[in-house]
Protein backbone atom coordinates (compact mmCIF):
# COMPACT_ATOMS: atom_id res chain seq x y z
CA UNK A 1 0.00 0.00 0.00
CA UNK A 2 1.52 3.32 -0.99
CA UNK A 3 1.49 6.33 1.29
CA UNK A 4 -0.24 9.53 0.11
CA UNK A 5 2.97 11.55 -0.15
CA UNK A 6 4.41 9.06 -2.67
CA UNK A 7 1.58 9.71 -5.11
CA UNK A 8 2.40 13.42 -5.60
CA UNK A 9 5.45 15.34 -6.80
CA UNK A 10 6.87 18.13 -4.61
CA UNK A 11 4.47 21.06 -4.41
CA UNK A 12 1.35 19.05 -5.28
CA UNK A 13 -1.25 17.06 -3.42
CA UNK A 14 -3.48 17.63 -0.43
CA UNK A 15 -2.18 19.02 2.83
CA UNK A 16 -1.30 16.43 5.45
CA UNK A 17 -0.55 17.03 9.10
CA UNK A 18 2.96 16.11 10.27
CA UNK A 19 4.98 16.88 13.35
CA UNK A 20 8.30 18.71 13.02
CA UNK A 21 10.69 20.27 15.50
CA UNK A 22 11.88 23.81 14.85
CA UNK A 23 14.09 26.14 16.85
CA UNK A 24 12.14 28.57 19.03
CA UNK A 25 13.67 31.59 17.29
CA UNK A 26 12.55 30.32 13.88
CA UNK A 27 9.03 29.72 15.17
CA UNK A 28 8.87 33.25 16.57
CA UNK A 29 10.22 34.77 13.34
CA UNK A 30 7.68 32.91 11.19
CA UNK A 31 4.78 33.91 13.43
CA UNK A 32 5.92 37.53 13.37
CA UNK A 33 5.96 37.44 9.55
CA UNK A 34 2.77 35.56 8.79
CA UNK A 35 0.89 35.01 12.05
CA UNK A 36 -0.20 31.67 13.42
CA UNK A 37 -2.71 31.03 10.62
CA UNK A 38 -0.08 31.37 7.87
CA UNK A 39 2.53 29.23 9.63
CA UNK A 40 1.96 25.96 7.76
CA UNK A 41 1.84 27.62 4.34
CA UNK A 42 5.08 29.49 5.09
CA UNK A 43 6.89 26.30 6.16
CA UNK A 44 5.47 24.36 3.20
CA UNK A 45 6.72 27.02 0.76
CA UNK A 46 10.15 27.02 2.44
CA UNK A 47 10.39 23.23 2.12
CA UNK A 48 9.40 23.41 -1.55
CA UNK A 49 12.09 26.04 -2.22
CA UNK A 50 14.69 23.86 -0.50
CA UNK A 51 13.71 20.85 -2.62
CA UNK A 52 14.05 23.02 -5.75
CA UNK A 53 17.51 24.15 -4.59
CA UNK A 54 18.56 20.57 -3.89
CA UNK A 55 17.40 19.47 -7.36
CA UNK A 56 19.21 22.42 -8.96
CA UNK A 57 22.41 21.58 -7.09
CA UNK A 58 22.13 17.95 -8.27
CA UNK A 59 21.64 19.12 -11.87
CA UNK A 60 24.62 21.48 -11.62
CA UNK A 61 26.80 18.69 -10.20
CA UNK A 62 25.72 16.30 -12.98
CA UNK A 63 26.51 18.96 -15.59
CA UNK A 64 29.90 19.65 -14.04
CA UNK A 65 30.69 15.92 -13.93
CA UNK A 66 29.82 15.62 -17.62
CA UNK A 67 31.20 18.90 -18.99
CA UNK A 68 33.77 20.01 -16.44
CA UNK A 69 33.71 22.99 -14.12
CA UNK A 70 32.05 26.27 -15.09
CA UNK A 71 34.75 28.77 -16.13
CA UNK A 72 35.49 31.43 -13.52
CA UNK A 73 34.61 34.31 -15.86
CA UNK A 74 31.09 32.89 -16.24
CA UNK A 75 30.77 32.45 -12.48
CA UNK A 76 31.84 36.08 -12.02
CA UNK A 77 29.33 37.24 -14.64
CA UNK A 78 26.51 35.31 -12.97
CA UNK A 79 27.43 36.74 -9.56
CA UNK A 80 27.43 40.29 -10.94
CA UNK A 81 24.05 39.73 -12.61
CA UNK A 82 22.57 38.35 -9.39
CA UNK A 83 23.85 41.33 -7.40
CA UNK A 84 22.33 43.79 -9.90
CA UNK A 85 18.97 42.01 -9.82
CA UNK A 86 19.06 41.78 -6.03
CA UNK A 87 19.63 45.54 -5.75
CA UNK A 88 16.95 46.50 -8.31
CA UNK A 89 14.74 49.33 -6.97
CA UNK A 90 11.51 47.38 -7.48
CA UNK A 91 12.81 44.73 -5.06
CA UNK A 92 13.76 47.31 -2.43
CA UNK A 93 10.23 48.24 -1.35
CA UNK A 94 9.45 47.67 2.29
CA UNK A 95 12.19 45.79 4.10
CA UNK A 96 14.57 45.30 1.19
CA UNK A 97 15.28 42.04 -0.60
CA UNK A 98 12.44 39.58 -0.39
CA UNK A 99 11.33 36.58 -2.37
CA UNK A 100 8.55 36.93 -4.92
CA UNK A 101 6.04 34.19 -5.56
CA UNK A 102 6.61 32.41 -8.84
CA UNK A 103 3.55 32.33 -11.06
Amino acid sequence: MSTPEQAFPPGDGPAAKVSVSLRAGNIRAIKERVGARGFSAYVDAAVERQIERDLLEEALQANENECGPIPQHLRDEAEQLFRSVKSAPELQEGRGWHAHEAS
